[in-house]
């Protein structure tokens, strides 16, 4: 069956410098049949920098249900379809993995097309210990799956791999210091291109940092593991005694701003957030 099914190719794209493309990947793109993208307007510009005129439909996140099947029946028919992500490795932290597992349980050949990855790009400049890590990707968006996630997160002995955008770039710091304590750190921006940069030190200084410069671009953050010998302690852990807008300054203080913090401590106290922030307008007033 295989020999007569087309190829189901995940396709490496970079991640800011367009010479990290590969001569192979480049080679099938021209080769198959169609490209699957998550964002075809995006993709066509790479397309079109290389000379490539393979066909493109757009496979994401919110079509993955019904363009999979249609996929599956293409590579059936003997079409080689390649996948590729807007940037970076699919199949990570995109639906490329659904389409993958289709593949196989229909008898497909799957075949990685290797490149840039700005997780394991930044890990190994990281100077942090890469013989054992874990891949966190992005935290969840909401308040309490986030903080679930990062308490869950605190004893992994393990270096920690995140990324994150620019505007939650601090808050997700303060988040992070707050339960890990203190450990060292790394933050790698706009890997690859003009303005790479890598900040390393510790939590707190990145916090410094970027409270002094205003992120811009993309982040990957690289996280030490936690150290046994030396257990992370909550750098901020206001009593639950303490008065609602001493424990919202307390957390704004760390580095939240005067929205999360209150967001934060409604979470902690299982209140209603226009409680806290009546006692902190009280307070101002």
């Amino acid at each position: 069956m295989t020999e007569q099914t087309g190829k189901l190719y995940l396709c490496a794209t970079p991640i800011g410098n367009l010479e990290d493309m590969t001569f192979r990947a480049v080679r099938i793109l021209k080769e198959a049949a169609v490209v699957a993208a998550e964002d075809t307007r995006h993709t066509r510009k790479l397309l079109t920098h290389f000379d490539i005129h393979t066909p493109l439909v757009s496979y994401h996140e919110h079509n993955k249900a019904e363009r999979g099947p249609e996929l599956i029946e293409r590579l059936l028919q003997g079409q080689s379809v390649v996948v590729v992500s807007d940037a970076g490795m699919p199949g990570i932290s995109d639906p490329g993995s659904h389409l993958v597992q289709l593949a196989i349980e229909a008898g497909i050949p799957v075949i990685p097309l290797p490149g840039a990855n700005a997780a394991l790009s930044a890990l190994v400049c990281s100077g942090l210990d890469t013989t054992v890590f874990t891949f966190i990707g992005f935290l969840p968006k909401t308040t309490k799956k986030r903080r679930e996630m990062i308490a869950a997160l605190a004893e992994h002995a393990e270096t920690l791999l995140f990324y994150e955008s620019p505007h939650r770039l601090k808050d997700t710091l303060a988040e992070l210091l707050a339960v890990f304590g203190d450990r060292p750190a790394v933050a790698a921006r706009e890997l690859t291109k003009k303005f790479e940069q890598f900040v390393r030190g510790t939590l707190s200084s990145l916090q410094l940092y970027f409270n002094e410069n205003t992120p811009r671009g993309e982040f990957t953050l690289v996280i030490a593991g936690n150290n046994k010998e030396q257990a992370p302690q909550s750098v901020v852990d206001p009593e639950q005694s303490l008065p609602l807008d001493e424990a919202v300054m307390a957390l704004i203080q760390s580095g939240l701003d005067k929205k999360a913090a209150i967001r934060e401590i409604a979470l902690r106290r299982n209140i209603p957030k226009r409680e806290v922030y009546q006692a902190v307008i009280g307070r101002e007033g």
